[in-house]
């Protein structure tokens, strides 16, 4: 395997008639230890999240300075901010937790027990409620975010991925290892409808269209999957490029993204709810895997790092040695 290296240039497909290409406009150097998993924008404060391994950090999305870190973390995925009680919370998969935290200081504030290899995790505003993805345990962990308390674990069927919020009572999943989308009840707490992806195996990623009613489910098997979340069913897959783990969508453009581990930025047009085509291919980091969207800006974020080849002669799945204090996060707008 060849040595990674940053590669700044982009690929535009021929594809669709869309006004300006996207095209990385900033790549902000932040360095320091551990891998790194989900971006979570805060987009009312200019501000990312990004899980690193023992912490998460706290990026000023504006300039690219580092404002402050969330530690206490053993296994950092996935942030969810609940800007309505000043908390934040981030999970800490290897000791099956989250982390609640003070959204001004970054100060924890205490810890809730979750469930084995807790994940993602999300913030309903409908029901004002935190709920939590945990992989190995097929289950989501709900927590209040004003006591920071948990309030029960819904169980899933299935190994849910990342997972949305309609902003009206329902929250959608990934189960990545039997193919399906869940919805949950918000209020109720329990699971109320489920549909295959089809074609699209192994979903991981999503993002949500609230208007349309529409979400984009991110599959390992080279698609993303669009489904209609009102009829429960899926209308389209788009392909995508190899190993993806972060989808977003923008309303006001109506494209769709999906963040691959190929080194790839999938942009994905909506022509009208049902029907979708590719109009651009980014090319990133060929770790650059996760993705952020602000609303406001319509900026994409993706985290990325340089690494040292694969030793000869070792293990088939063996990942790479990043190598130190090459971590970077890159922006990515249209121009």
């Amino acid at each position: 395997m060849r040595r990674l290296s940053l590669i700044m240039a982009f690929v535009a497909a021929p594809l669709g008639a869309q006004s300006g290409s996207y095209q990385i406009t900033h790549t902000y150097p932040l360095g320091g230890t551990g891998g790194w998993d989900y971006l979570v924008m805060d987009a009312p404060h200019h501000r990312v999240f990004i899980g690193r391994a023992d912490r998460v950090m706290v990026v000023d999305e504006q300039n690219g300075k580092l404002l402050g870190e969330v530690t206490g973390i053993h296994g950092a995925h996935g942030t969810a901010i609940a800007e309505r009680t000043g908390h934040g919370f981030a999970t800490s998969g290897d000791d099956s937790s989250v982390v609640m935290f003070d959204l001004k200081t970054f100060k924890t504030l205490g810890k809730v027990r979750a469930a084995e290899d807790a994940d993602a995790i999300i913030y309903d505003p409908a029901s004002n409620r935190v709920f939590t993805f945990n992989g190995d345990a097929h289950s989501s962990t709900v927590i209040d975010p004003v006591a920071g308390k948990l309030v029960t674990n819904i169980d899933l069927g299935g190994k849910p991925e990342y997972g949305a919020s309609a902003g009206d009572g329902k929250v959608y999943a990934n189960l990545t290892d039997i193919s399906e989308v869940v919805e949950i009840d918000a209020q109720t707490l329990k699971v109320t409808r489920r549909w295959s992806t089809g074609a699209c195996k192994n979903p991981v990623a999503m993002a949500i269209d609230t208007t349309n009613q529409r979400l984009f489910s991110g599959c390992r098997s080279g698609v993303m999957a669009v489904s209609d979340y009102r009829a429960g069913k899926v209308v389209t897959t788009v392909p995508i490029g190899a190993g993806t783990d972060g989808a977003g969508f923008d309303p006001a453009s109506g494209n769709a993204f999906a963040s691959n581990a190929d080194g790839t930025l999938t942009v994905i047009h909506q022509d009208s709810p049902d029907t979708y085509h590719v109009v651009q291919i980014v090319k990133t980091l060929p770790s650059s895997r996760n993705l952020g969207v602000d609303p406001v800006t319509h900026a994409i974020f993706l985290a990325g790092a340089k690494f040292e080849p694969v030793p000869a002669g070792a293990p088939a799945r063996q990942r790479p040695t990043m190598i130190p204090d090459s971590f970077v996060v890159l922006v990515v707008e249209r121009k």
